[in-house]
């Protein structure tokens, strides 16, 4: 007897000290959760994408960070310092493309200094660091939902047929917490009773479309068809893409993107063909002190995602591999970037700055949150490329 549909998935879930991914290596066959008990767990989770989604990988890196301290509440100031630091390090060098994972352990980080490191009070380090990594969860789930509305009032409106979107990767709530950043402005539109339908690119080689996308698409009932990356041209020329959606890892500050490896040719087709093609991210993506997409570092992966398939070889033995994890879409491809503060158009420079400064500005002034974040992610790219 089968069910119906179950709606989206949030991915982790705290119980009793302890932190609870969904496995996302195992679905679509199996549900089924990850345990961690520690930050260097979740650090392990976040490498080998047990989580993945950049907003998702920092809310759960606050978490993790959130735990150490947890542990080390009757601890001596310099070990604790020493731990939460080293935990720290560990988290933020888990994967250095999305920038969401910096941000969120500096800002936890920022609690920890603010109480003081080497002070005596654990208790009160660790409620800090806590009350941090909360916030942080409460305002992405906010943030996309007004992303989401945002969203879906750009949606083209077609007569008498579904909206055709065409997205790649995977951006619902498996890779960013409560809502989702693409697939979230198609789950607003969905709820609104709007018709739409998703092509889904499989997304090669770790296959977040096929696996992710139409698993979560499935849940929710929302209309889909999985298709081959290659075949997203064929499908834009033949006039049956109405709007291209993606999310983002990092967006520099003039506007170049960096998102899972395809976006750019997407991005490319989509000009081409006079598509409209939109990231959707928050302002916690937005890198302001990325110039462009040459400072963004692109994670490389390993050879075997390449070279197998669930254990199956599927190359000659010997076969050099590239496995670039992101690619960079520059910013004159982009039509707009969908923020929590409305849609950015060209020149992002301004757009992006003024967006994270309104996102900034909201929180430090909503009661009962008291904001530490800086007014956008101003970082410097890491040396580590993965």
């Amino acid at each position: 007897m089968s069910s119906g549909p179950a709606g989206f998935r949030t991915p982790f879930r705290e119980d009793g000290g302890t932190i609870f991914l969904i496995d996302q290596r195992r679905l679509p066959d199996d549900l089924v959760e990850y345990p961690c008990k520690s930050a260097g767990e979740v650090g392990f989770a976040i490498r080998e994408m047990i989580v993945r989604g950049a907003p998702a990988i920092g809310q759960v890196a606050a978490l993790g960070l959130a735990l150490s301290a947890e542990h080390m509440r009757d601890s001596r100031p310099y070990a604790r310092k020493a731990t939460i630091h080293g935990a720290a390090n560990a988290l933020i060098n888990a994967r250095p493309t999305a920038v969401n994972l910096r941000w969120a352990v500096e800002r936890v980080m920022a609690r920890y200094v603010e109480v003081g490191e080497l002070s005596e009070d654990g208790d009160a380090i660790a409620d800090a660091m806590r009350a941090e990594a909360d916030t942080i969860i409460f305002e992405a789930t906010t943030d996309h939902g007004r992303m989401a509305t945002f969203g879906n009032a750009i949606l083209p409106d077609p007569a008498e047929r579904p909206v055709r979107i065409l997205t790649h990767c995977n951006t619902g709530p498996l890779a960013c917490g409560q809502y989702g950043t693409a697939l979230g402005i198609v789950q607003a539109a969905h709820h609104a009773g709007r018709d739409v339908h998703v092509w889904v690119d499989e997304t090669r080689p770790y296959l977040q479309g096929a696996r992710l996308t139409a698993w979560e698409l499935a849940q929710a009932g929302v209309p889909h068809t999985l298709l081959p990356d290659v075949a997203a041209g064929h499908l834009m020329a033949s006039g049956e893409v109405d709007v291209v959606l993606v999310g983002a890892d990092r967006v520099a500050a003039n506007g170049d993107t960096a998102n899972k490896v395809g976006t750019y040719p997407l991005a490319v087709l989509a000009a081409r063909h006079g598509i409209p093609f939109y990231v959707c991210a928050p302002t916690s993506t937005v890198d302001l002190g990325s110039a462009d997409g040459s400072a963004i570092p692109i994670e490389e992966r390993k050879a075997d995602e390449v070279l197998e398939f669930r254990g199956v070889r599927i190359a000659p033995p010997g076969t050099a591999v590239r496995n670039p994890a992101f690619d960079v879409t520059p910013a004159e491809l982009i039509t707009g970037i969908v923020t929590e503060e409305g849609v950015v158009k060209a020149p992002f420079e301004t757009g992006l700055r003024e967006a994270s400064e309104q996102a900034a500005a909201r929180w430090a002034s909503t009661p009962a949150f008291r904001a530490v974040r800086a007014p956008a992610a101003e970082t410097e790219p890491t040396a580590a490329n993965g």
